[in-house]
Order: structure tokens, then C-alpha cells, then sequence
């Protein structure tokens, strides 16, 4: 109540930080008289006018109001579009690093251009990121215009660039892309061999286009690149052919009498969990299983791996459904993003799960993958020296973007006031019911000449709908992930008179939806077919802005565009999103939803006390409810799954959080090999720290040297080193540790140097180079498949009443110190150990690989009379020790 009566005397925090930036509003407003009558020329010049000024000493924020002024009048001049005082606040709210919060349709395309180019002024870089390629060239395309106007450099990253391409991109000004390929490129650079063939820059400034959607909605899902491995792809399917046999089970509950305890039992042969998105055998399930595999015994650790594919073929089939997790388009399973409905090509489930999806449907299983590099996309947008973002929706979750960014939202206002209706949700018993009503609505809707924006959110439901529609005859387009080429063209005429759009999770965001029609886009596509397109252009933009002036003029008669949802989705958030597309810049609109008890948010997290009503109502089927409770049950529903998610992108962090302070590590490391810089001090660093630790080991500080492990010290040294060392005598007075540490690492420079001379320093410098990078590479890929397996175990500490995260911090500690240690002893015992091949050696190994060819060509080949080449000794293993003596395994040493 105290805060409440606060608030009214001295506004919320997002009233006061508004008001505070007012003033800079008036004195932006107060330079567009000075800055007007300035010729093009004058007007570009100001940006070598404003770099100077950098150079002696202001800030950007002593120049973010007449920079400002110059890009609004850049934007008039150059694009039409004049930047309203709203769009100067969120402007100055991405400069100052927090998410700006407009409602769809107040240009946030056009803010943007305010922050860009005002940090674009120091020349380190600004990156704009958004959800897919379409909106990225778009952008950098339309807005790329002004900021080329002023004397900038603008491109675009998207899928398919080259290296060199991509290089020249992220060293313009303001480089346009989406979030996946400045991930990917990220992880790309830090896999390379030479500093010259990175792309990137270092990370200066990010704006984040509709920031929920990367930042909150993409979060769950790590970037990963990744190799293939070595499990075969024919245990899949073995593993598929017995899934369709298992019966789902059912809880049954027993009790004794009316009030005595309950105990509660599955049949069946496996249970589902919606809720966990989850699929676990019963006791009678893994018997089964074993019966159909000729198993003896499931868990023996000898069968771990098929347990695996058995529980990831398990979840495919009863959790992952055909057009609504993913499609086969050419052969080939696609994930479909839940959140926007668009394809995600190139994305694939991990841990096995897209594999067993493929045998599922029977298509053709891409090789199981190794994990070769990874990054959260919050510890990717984390390592911008700053971050702004922009939506239409984040306020609901201003509590993550605080928490796990640091980001502040700030919620603008609009240009014009909303005038848009939102009706209050109606609820049937059955989905059959339900769609009935939404066709019917429609048809009306339709007659009348009021476009209408169908919201599902599956392909499912969106061809379900679409049927219903053909059935009546009701002209219509679809916008799902089947459809995502024409995603733009079909979403710009979505308010044309009468047009019905039905769309997946209101895929098309980015776009804008203009009442009447787009009159430039249906001249273009009318032109394109024409002989002369330039020349037709200019007559069919005249005729089609006619026609679109008066549809316009119909379509506002008629209420504006019409929201229909078909479906609650699990967050507010995306529900709030569809809605928005109605009623932008004082339009008019209406949005209405449509749920039953069948549907997916309502049957796993609410749908009880809701039916209970309907019951207690008497309420028939094909009638509707619309109370009080409803509205509250799915608003309780939905926040219980936004807290379930958050929990997840939470936990997500947590554990990256450890792996990404290794992977600063190693990526530092890597970058410092790169540069070259005292390769000969690094390596001496490592074979000195080696000796100390070997004189520890074997030469304890209270033991008389007499009594020190000579033997074990003589092995270990020349293990390490291939080199005999020349020991003083234990009797010796005054023998230490450090004289002998010493002594050991004056023979160990000596035979680098006697190395550096035989190669020759600049071949010795590369050598060290190659063997740092290939050691540190081949480690790490190791160490994250080490961490793999340690994440999908550490889950069960907690039955032993230990916390799994501190059990995972700890032990992936150790397996990070063990790597590093593996790394040093790797690069030593190799550089130690390579020798410089003679020309009349190299001469006789390839005569020998050419003798050795023929003969095996001989056995495999038509003569047959040949006696078969045998071998005078065991075959090496892959996993045996080297015979080299190197330490390693055969399959990573000589075998490689």
C-alpha cells in the first residue's frame, strides 16, 4: 500500500526514467532548425566532424543529441520516415544498454538506426542482430540507405557467405545478422589455425532485435558445432522396430477404504510426462524389452548404450510429434522452432534424439555427433562490451532479462493511444466445438470485409483450420514452416480487405501488417511478371496505392484487423505477441481467443477446476464459457510453465556458467599461440613446471636425497623428455630439490636448443605452433565429451543427498586440471620426440607404402594365386598403447 501511495506521488521507476530523458528530447528537437537547412554534403560531413571530436576528448554522450538530430533528418531525406520523440527515447534506451519495450508497429526497425549509428562513430563495430536472414538483409538493405547516406559502412551476414566475405562484412561500421551466425562464426574463429583467418572483430555493441525471442524464448537450446563419432546407425533402428510394441501405461491408484492411504501404481510398458516432457519404461516395460532384444539385463553397464537409444527412441515417439516439433521436407527431419513456427535448417536435436526421430520416420540417419564447440546464447550476447535489445514484449520477463543479463527494460510509450479491443477468452469442451466456432466467426468476418490474423500453434492445427476454411470456400492463406519463403510477402498483405491468414505462433514478426494493403509489393510482383518491370512499376505502385486507400478506408470501418487465437500459448508473452499485431499507430483492432478443455496448456496444467465448472454448470458442448475462473486457471497455467522454463534456461546457465570460465581459458590460450608472441618462453615455462612437479613427486623435501626414488625420477624424465638424464651424486653436500630442479631443466633447455638448431628456429617456432594447437584442440574436443557424460549422470547425486550442481562445478574442476595436465605432457613428449626425416629415408618410406600397396592390391584384386600377406606381429588396437612409446593411444598417436 506504502508503495502504491509512492508511485502516485513520485511515478514508477519507468515514469521517472522517461521524464529524465525528456529534457534531451526538447534539446534534440531544438538542433532540427540548425540542422535543416544543411546541404547533403554538410549533412554527411558531420560524421568526420564527429569522429574528430571523439579523438580530442567528448564522449558519446556529449554528441548523442546532435547525432541524433543528424539521423533524424537523414531519415527524412533519405528513407521518408521522420523519427517520432518516442522513437528518440528508445534510441537513447539502446544506448544506454538496457531493452526498449515498444508495441508493434512504432518502427522499432527505424530506433535502431539512432544508437547504431552514434557507437558505429568510434569504428570498433555495431552488430544487429535478428531472428532470421529475410530480416537481416531487409535491414541492412533499408536502413543500410541512411547510414551509407552519412558516410557509413554497412553489410550483412547470412547463411552461405564465405570466410572472406564474412571478414568483410564484420569490419563495417554496422554489421546486420542473426543470432545464429554470430554465434556460430564465434565458435568458427576459435577453431582456427591463424589469427589473419578469423572474422570477427572483438564484441563491442549488440542490439538485439525482438530480444524475448533470442535472449529468452532460443536460450534453452545451446549453439553447438560438431563432428561425427563413431556409433553406428544400425542400433537405431533395431532399437525403432521395438518401440511401436510397447503399450503406453496409465496411473491406476488403489485404496483402502474411503480415508485410508493411497498407493499408485503404472500399467503399461512406459509412462509420459508432459509436463517434464519426459518417457521412463515401467518394471514390466524393461522386461519386455530385454525379451525383444535378448537381453538379459538392461542396466549392466556392458548394455549402458543401448539403454540410451531405447530411452531417446522412446521419447521420439511419444513426445516428439510430426508437424509440430519437426517436419520431413526432402528426406530430411527439420526442427520446428516452437516459439515462431519457422524451420530451423541446419539445427539438430543432440545426445542421439535426431537420430532416433529419423529412424522414427524411416528417412536416412545422419551420423551421431561428437560436440567440438559450444556456447549458451547468453554467454555468447554476454561477452558484448554492451547490449541493448527491443521487442514488443518484455516486461513479463524483466525479472530474467535482469537476473541473467543484467538488462534493464524500459517500457516506451506510444506514439498514438491504443485503442485496440481485447475480448475476454470463451472456452468449449471439445476441440470439434472450438474450430466450428472459429470457421463461423471467420466466414463472418470474411462477408464483412475485416481481415483476420489466425494464431495456432502447430502445423497441425494450422491445416486442420485451413480445411475447415477450404470446405466453406473461404480464400485463405497459410504461414507455417511448409510456407516459410513466402513468410514476409504473406504477413505485408495480411490486412488487405478480406484477407484471412492463418499463421504458426505468429511467424512474420519484423514485418509490418499495413490495413488495406501493401501497394509496393503487390506493384513488384504484378511488374515482375511484366516484360519491363522498372518501366511498369511506377503506373501499378499509382493504381495499387488507389486501391489500398479504399480498402483501407473499409477495413477501419469494419474495427481494423482481426486477432483470432486459436490456442493459449505456455507463455503470455507469445500470446501478447499475436495480439499485437492488431491496432498499431492508433489503428483500430480486435483480438479474441478461442481455447477448449482439450487443448495442450489446459489438459496438462489446468484444465480440472475448469471442468468442474462446466459440469456443475451443465454447460453442452458446443456452447461456450466465458467466468472469471477461466481467465485466472490459464493465467495460473501459464505461469507455471513460464516458471518451469525459466528454471530450465536457469539451470542451462548455471552449468554453462562453469564451462564457459574453461572455455575463456582455453580460447585465450589458443589466441596467445595464435599471436605468436614467446611460443619458446611458453614451452619452457611447461617442461620447467613439469620437472618441479617431477622432483615433488619423487624427491620429498624431508627425505634425505640418498632415499629420494632415483629409479622412478629416471623413468618419468625420460618418458616425458626422451632424454637420460645425468643425476649428481646422492651423496652429494648440499643436494636440494631446487639445485636438482635446476640441474634437470638446464638438460632439458639444452636438448631444446640442440632441437632448435637441427630445424632451424623459424621451423622449430611453427613446429611448437601446430603441436600447442593440435594438443589444445584434440584435449578440449575430449574434455567435452567428458563433460557430456558427466552432465547426464550428475542429475542422481541428489539421491545421495548431495547437490548435483556443486557435485558438477567440482568435478568438472578436476576433468579440466586433468586436461590441462594432459596437454602439457602431449605437446613435450611429441616436440621432444619428432625428428628431422632425411631425404633418403623419406625416399625409402615411400617405396615401401608403394610395395605394400601392391601387394594388398594383389590379395584384394583377381590374382588370387598370391599367398596372403600375414603379420609377423599382433594387430595394434586402436586403443592400445602406441608401440612408439609416446604413452598415447595407438587410434591418437601413430594410428591417427
Amino acid at each position: 500500500m506504502i508503495g502504491s501511495l509512492i508511485r502516485k506521488i513520485v511515478g514508477s521507476k519507468n515514469e521517472r526514467e522517461l521524464k529524465r530523458m525528456q529534457p534531451v528530447v526538447e534539446r534534440i528537437n531544438a538542433l532540427e532548425a540548425s540542422i535543416v537547412p544543411l546541404s547533403d554534403q554538410a549533412l554527411a560531413g558531420k560524421t568526420a566532424e564527429f569522429r574528430q571530436r571523439l579523438a580530442q576528448g567528448e564522449t558519446l554522450d556529449d554528441l548523442l543529441p546532435e547525432a541524433f538530430a543528424v539521423v533524424r533528418e537523414a531519415g527524412k531525406r533519405v528513407l521518408g520516415m521522420r523519427h517520432f520523440d518516442v522513437q528518440l527515447i528508445g534510441g537513447m534506451v539502446l544506448h544506454s544498454g538496457k531493452i526498449a519495450e515498444m508495441r508493434t508497429g512504432e518502427g522499432k526497425t527505424l530506433v535502431a538506426t539512432l544508437p547504431c549509428y552514434l557507437n558505429a562513430l568510434t569504428g570498433r563495430g555495431v552488430h544487429v542482430v535478428t531472428v532470421n536472414d529475410y530480416l537481416a538483409r531487409r535491414d541492412s538493405e533499408w536502413m543500410g540507405k541512411l547510414h551509407k547516406f552519412l558516410g557509413l559502412t554497412v553489410d550483412c551476414i547470412v547463411h552461405g557467405l564465405t570466410d572472406a566475405q564474412r571478414k568483410v562484412a564484420y569490419g563495417c561500421d554496422i554489421t546486420y545478422g542473426t543470432n545464429n551466425e554470430f554465434g556460430f562464426d564465434y565458435l568458427r574463429d576459435n577453431m582456427k589455425f591463424a589469427l589473419q583467418d578469423y572474422v570477427q572483430r572483438d564484441l563491442h555493441f549488440a542490439i538485439v532485435d525482438e530480444v524475448d525471442s533470442i535472449l529468452i524464448d532460443e536460450a534453452r537450446t545451446p549453439l553447438i558445432i560438431s563432428g561425427p563419432s563413431e556409433s553406428s546407425s544400425e542400433l537405431y533402428y533395431d532399437v525403432n522396430r521395438i518401440i511401436p510394441l510397447l503399450k503406453k501405461g496409465e496411473l491406476i491408484e488403489h485404496r483402502d477404504g474411503k480415508i485410508g492411504p493411497s498407493t499408485k501404481e503404472y500399467s503399461g510398458d512406459y509412462t509420459v510426462d508432459e509436463k517434464a516432457k519426459s518417457a521412463a519404461l515401467t518394471e514390466e516395460g524393461v522386461t519386455k524389452v530385454e525379451k525383444l532384444l535378448s537381453i538379459d539385463n538392461l542396466y549392466e553397464p556392458r548394455h549402458i548404450e543401448v539403454l540410451h537409444h531405447v530411452n531417446q527412441a522412446l521419447k521420439a515417439h511419444a513426445l516428439f510429434k510430426r508437424d509440430v516439433d519437426y517436419v520431413v521436407k526432402d528426406g530430411e527431419v527439420m526442427i520446428v522452432d516452437e516459439f515462431t513456427g519457422r524451420l530451423m535448417p541446419g539445427r539438430r536435436w543432440s545426445d542421439g534424439l535426431h537420430q532416433a526421430v529419423e529412424a522414427k520416420e524411416g528417412v536416412k540417419i545422419e551420423s551421431e555427433n561428437q560436440t567440438l564447440a559450444t556456447i549458451t546464447f547468453q554467454n555468447y550476447f554476454r561477452l558484448y562490451d554492451k547490449l541493448g535489445g527491443m521487442t514488443g514484449t518484455a516486461d513479463t520477463e524483466a525479472a530474467e532479462f535482469s537476473e541473467i543479463y543484467k538488462l534493464e527494460v524500459a517500457v516506451i510509450p506510444t506514439n498514438s493511444p491504443m485503442i485496440r479491443k481485447d475480448q475476454s477468452d470463451v472456452i468449449y469442451k471439445t476441440e470439434k466445438e472450438k474450430f466450428r466456432a472459429v470457421a463461423e466467426d471467420i466466414v463472418v468476418r470474411y462477408q464483412s470485409g475485416q481481415p483476420v490474423l489466425v494464431g495456432t500453434i502447430s502445423i497441425e492445427k494450422s491445416e486442420e483450420i485451413s480445411e475447415l476454411l477450404r470446405k466453406r470456400g473461404i480464400p485463405h492463406h497459410v504461414l507455417n514452416a511448409k510456407q516459410h519463403e513466402r513468410e514476409a510477402e504473406i504477413v505485408a498483405q495480411a490486412g488487405s480487405r478480406g484477407a484471412i491468414t492463418i499463421a504458426t505462433n505468429m511467424a512474420g514478426r519484423g514485418t509490418d501488417i499495413v490495413l488495406g494493403g501493401n501497394p509496393e509489393m503487390m506493384a513488384r510482383k504484378e511488374a515482375a511478371g511484366s516484360e519491363d518491370p522498372e518501366a511498369a512499376y511506377p503506373a501499378l505502385l499509382e493504381k495499387y496505392r488507389v486501391q489500398c486507400a479504399a480498402d483501407r478506408a473499409v477495413v477501419l470501418e469494419k474495427g481494423g484487423l482481426y486477432i483470432l487465437g486459436t490456442e493459449r500459448h505456455e507463455s503470455r508473452r507469445i500470446d501478447n505477441q499475436l495480439r499485437g499485431r492488431a491496432g498499431r499507430q492508433g489503428d483500430p483492432g480486435e483480438s479474441h481467443f478461442y481455447l477448449c478443455l482439450e487443448d495442450d496448456l489446459l489438459r496438462i496444467f489446468g484444465s480440472h477446476r475448469v471442468a468442474y465448472v462446466m459440469d456443475k454448470l451443465k454447460i453442452p458442448e458446443d456452447e461456450p464459457i466465458e467466468h472469471g475462473i477461466i481467465s485466472r486457471a490459464i493465467e495460473n497455467a501459464q505461469k507455471k510453465v513460464e516458471g518451469h522454463n525459466f528454471e530450465i534456461r536457469k539451470h542451462l546457465i548455471e552449468y554453462d556458467d562453469v564451462m564457459n570460465k574453461q572455455r575463456e581459458v582455453i580460447y585465450t590460450q589458443r589466441k596467445e599461440v595464435l599471436g605468436g608472441e614467446n611460443l619458446k618462453g611458453t614451452i619452457e615455462g611447461i617442461t620447467g613446471e613439469m620437472v618441479d612437479d617431477m622432483v615433488a613427486t619423487f624427491c620429498p623435501e624431508k627425505t634425505p636425497a640418498p632415499d629420494w626414488n632415483w629409479e622412478s625420477l629416471f623413468e618419468d624424465f625420460f618418458g616425458q623428455f626422451y632424454l637420460k638424464p645425468a643425476f649428481p651424486e646422492p651423496s652429494t653436500p648440499g643436494l636440494n630439490q631446487d639445485r636438482l630442479a635446476e640441474g634437470l631443466k638446464a638438460q632439458v633447455l639444452e636438448r631444446l636448443a640442440e632441437k632448435e638448431a637441427e630445424f632451424t628456429p623459424p621451423v622449430m617456432e611453427h613446429l611448437m605452433k601446430v603441436l600447442l594447437l593440435q594438443t589444445i584442440d584434440g584435449q578440449w574436443k575430449d574434455h567435452l565429451l567428458s563433460i557430456d557424460h558427466l552432465k547426464e549422470g550428475i542429475g542422481l547425486r541428489g539421491y545421495a543427498q548431495k547437490n548435483p550442481k556443486e557435485e558438477y562445478k567440482r568435478e568438472a574442476y578436476g576433468l579440466f586440471m586433468e586436461m590441462m595436465g594432459r596437454i602439457r605432457q602431449e605437446v613435450v613428449q611429441k616436440l621432444f620426440r619428432i625428428q628431422l626425416a632425411r631425404e633418403d629415408d623419406v625416399e625409402r618410406m615411400e617405396a615401401e607404402q608403394r610395395r605394400r600397396r601392391v601387394v594388398l592390391n594383389r590379395v584384394g584384386g583377381e590374382d588370387q594365386g598370391h599367398k596372403p600377406v600375414t603379420r609377423e606381429e599382433d594387430k595394434v588396437g586402436r586403443n592400445d598403447p602406441c608401440p612408439c612409446g609416446s604413452g598415447n593411444k595407438y587410434k591418437k598417436c601413430c594410428g591417427r
